[in-house]
């Protein structure tokens, strides 16, 4: 029985419906306007929209197991740890910058898209460099190590790659003036659509949204972001607000022309969990260790992914140049 009540419990912990069920318990809904009840009531929905895929998959006879079995164990994995660092370095951050912000930013809606427009610009940074620097590459590249789109992929990442998020992203936010309840706020937004633009095509197909997609970053574009194809790399680095990737180059719309081929450019083992998590690391370190004098070991770690002491570089950059050529 005390198996069982810990499977129950992991259950409505994935689901997030705990806090709903205490709600429906007390019959007090008036809760459901506050700021809490909202987040309370929306957070279940993507899990089970998350369920509904693997369902339809299944009546489609589409569903492959091996499809989810990276993000399975890598939300398992993280399922603690990564998140309550997260949680301390957010908490770390605001305290740390709170009393030196340049601006105290008013709480009312035009203070609200402001801050939504430097969360934006704060999100584009770490994402930036966790593509740019081998390092953080590291950190970021077990959830580009599916080679399919779907929404446990948003489950799929390096316990410590959160942290590194949060540091970067809160600091400049709070910094700003972001005062931290709208911060949360726009966290949780945040956090919502950067889960459901990784849907997979047996939920949504045309995943463009129309019209829309000329103003946000649509599951579309964020398919595009996790291809390995030359033409798509290092792309749609923002999460809903397209605006710092139209503004500084990296805005690329999916082409009906390219079919979009997920994963990474170094080869991971096949369907391993221990290589997607692990292997870029590995990679990393081995390069470190045989890199001819220092100079060239603290590159490896600083450059980006691809860059090469011999100057065979295989950096996205340098792959774009080559296919234009």
């Amino acid at each position: 029985m005390e198996i069982i009540k810990i499977i129950t419990e992991n259950i409505k912990g994935f689901f997030g419906m705990g806090g709903l069920i205490q709600i429906i318990k007390s019959g007090n809904y008036s809760t459901l306007l506050t700021y809490d009840g909202i987040t309370t009531a929306i957070g279940p929905i993507l899990p089970v929209v998350l369920v509904l895929e693997l369902a339809r998959g299944l009546l489609y006879k589409k569903f492959k197991v091996i499809a989810y079995k990276i993000p399975f164990f890598t939300y398992v994995l993280n399922s603690i740890i990564g998140r309550y660092l997260s949680i301390g370095m957010t908490m770390f951050c605001i305290g740390l910058f709170e009393r030196h912000a340049l601006v105290k930013m008013p709480f009312n809606w035009y203070g609200f898209v402001i801050g939504y427009v430097i969360w934006e610009f704060a999100h584009f940074i770490y994402h930036y460099l966790a593509h740019k620097v081998r390092l953080f590459w590291c950190l970021h590249a077990s959830h580009h190590a599916p080679t399919n789109m779907n929404l446990s992929v948003s489950y799929a990442h390096f316990f410590l790659e959160g942290p590194y998020a949060d540091i970067i992203r809160t600091s400049i936010c709070i910094f700003a003036g972001v005062p931290p309840p709208m911060l949360f706020a726009i966290m949780f937004i945040d956090g919502t659509w950067g889960s459901f633009i990784h849907i997979g095509e047996s939920l949504l197909k045309n995943a463009s949204l129309g019209f829309i997609g000329n103003f946000i970053l649509t599951p579309s574009h964020h398919r595009v972001h996790h291809a390995k194809n030359t033409e798509y790399m290092d792309t749609n680095f923002c999460n809903l607000l397209n605006i710092w990737d139209r503004l500084f180059k990296t805005y690329q719309p999916e082409k009906s022309t390219i079919k979009i081929e997920y994963g990474t450019t170094r080869t991971i083992k096949p369907d391993s969990f221990l290589d997607a998590y692990f292997g870029e690391i590995i990679s990393l370190s081995k390069d470190v260790y045989n890199a001819p004098g220092i100079a060239n070991k603290i590159l490896y770690i600083f450059m980006p992914p691809g860059w090469s002491h011999t100057g065979d570089h295989k950096t996205a950059t340098v792959m774009k140049l080559n296919a234009k050529a």
